[in-house]
């Protein structure tokens, strides 16, 4: 007996094989996208926002989080999230309160420049 295999069978086979592997990738993005949110699991229009970040290294950045009543600017790393400052002049805070696309004009850097600087000037009259 010479048996010889049906080349269309075997890539109608494959190619049938591919389409359900590629049915369920779909079907499980859409159950996570649904399960997040369209945010891709990042916070979005609660109680905190992220205002921005910059990255200072590999692994690490500073990022400035609003919270109710306070601003937190912390620095990120790979192992560790530590505070560096606690932003609560009223000022500043009526700033972030607009809408996000008339949040403070400029770079990352430049918020926190001009955040801290508010707050060596704050700390000096102290």
């Amino acid at each position: 007996m010479n048996y010889s295999p049906d080349l269309i069978s075997s890539a109608m086979k494959m190619f049938a094989a591919l389409a359900v592997l590629l049915v369920f990738l779909l079907a499980v993005r859409y159950i996570s996208k649904r399960m997040m949110g369209r945010t891709g699991g990042q916070f979005s229009g609660g109680m905190i926002r992220v205002l921005g970040h910059a990255h200072v290294g590999v692994k690490k950045t500073i990022t400035m989080v609003g919270v109710p009543g306070a601003i937190l600017v912390l620095g990120v790393t790979n192992d560790h999230i530590r505070l560096l400052t606690k932003i609560e002049d009223q000022e500043i805070l009526d700033q972030f309160k607009a809408p996000d696309d008339r949040l403070m004009p400029g770079s990352f850097l430049d918020q926190l420049r001009h955040l801290t600087t508010k707050t060596k000037k704050g700390a000096d009259e102290r």
